[in-house]
């Protein structure tokens, strides 16, 4: 990270300096939140919850991200350049070393039980987090890993975990370039994210799925029957249904279905929700309505995807968002 090239936008800034890159960070390791989840896909969350570590920091800038507070909105200009005591000093979230990051993985599945570690949004950090990883699996980690990300990445920079991470949760947001552009800073996108994906799915190969364990009150595992159908191995790739993008949607569900079949799943989701910054965007000022995901979905149905998720009832609202308070670091 002398000269940082770990993401798509290949910035060069020397993050081991201390300078923020296009991602936002330097190379310490920042992290917003580490706590049980409920709400990814119930294959990911089951009952007990998925241990989310949410990370600092992300290249990619979408206008209506989100988990903006963490990963921030803007895409630095003159990276070389950036105050490195200025660039700390704005980073949210709480510094841990990479021993310490392992001992959060260990507490989520010791502690709390949780299905899986969630890394989320962990592409500018992911040399470190694959050291902490491989300390956190000799010390017992065996519950499996899940690489929750943008699906802007480089498949270079994911070979650096191979063999560490277990399932793939890519979102696919764009198969337009003019799109990506407006929304994400990012006419290359398509590209990029069918590349990370078909390194994905080489990774991860088939999908294999086990049963959770629940645990009780006394903190005894449950009798068997009692958990949910949970992912062991495979890729899930998610598409975010825009307001107004519905074509845009349907042609990265073809791509996906045509390329991948029953390889992979494909995660359709509704819960689009107009941020503060987005008020201004005729489009993204909204949310989606009940009639654009319905023909999203059909045309899933139509096409012939068997491995999906579709979302019931209405969208998220923003109080939802965790708080980032570096809960659980």
């Amino acid at each position: 990270m002398r000269a940082c090239r770990l993401c798509p936008r290949d910035c060069g800034a020397d993050r081991l300096s201390g300078a923020c890159g296009a991602c936002g960070v330097p190379a310490e390791v920042y992290v917003a939140r580490a706590a049980l989840h409920a709400w990814e896909e119930p294959c990911i969350s089951g009952n007990n919850g998925s241990g989310a570590v949410f990370f600092t920091g992300c290249g990619l800038k979408c206008v209506f991200c989100q988990n903006g507070a963490i990963s921030g909105t803007a895409v630095p200009k003159r990276l070389a350049e950036t105050d490195a005591q200025k660039c700390r000093v704005a980073v949210p979230g709480k510094p841990v070393t990479v021993s310490r990051l392992a001992a959060v993985f260990l507490r989520l599945q010791n502690e709390q039980h949780a299905n899986n570690i969630n890394l989320v949004t962990a592409v500018q950090y992911i040399p470190q987090a694959a050291q902490a990883l491989r300390i956190a699996k000799a010390q017992g980690l065996r519950i499996p890993v899940v690489y929750n990300s943008s699906g802007y990445e480089k498949a270079a920079s994911l070979r650096l975990l191979e063999g560490l991470v277990d399932i793939w949760l890519p979102d696919f947001k764009y198969m337009d370039s003019e799109l990506a552009a407006a929304y994400s800073h990012a006419p290359d996108y398509p590209d990029i994210a069918k590349r990370a994906i078909a390194e994905m799915v080489r990774q991860a190969g088939e999908p294999a799925f086990y049963e959770e364990t629940r645990w009780g009150k006394d903190g005894e595992p449950m009798p068997a029957g009692s958990g949910a159908r949970l992912m062991k191995r495979g890729v899930i790739v998610r598409h975010l249904l825009l307001p107004g993008h519905v074509k845009n949607a349907k042609a990265v569900v073809q791509y996906l279905h045509d390329t991948y079949g029953n390889s992979i799943y494909i995660s359709m989701m509704n819960q689009y929700t107009p941020m503060r910054n987005t008020f201004e965007d005729s489009l993204l000022s909204r949310k989606v309505t009940k009639r654009e995901y319905e023909r999203l979905t059909d045309y899933a149905v139509w096409i012939g995807v068997e491995n999906g998720f579709i979302q019931e009832g209405g969208t998220a609202e923003e109080s939802f968002i965790p708080s980032w308070n570096g809960e659980g670091v």
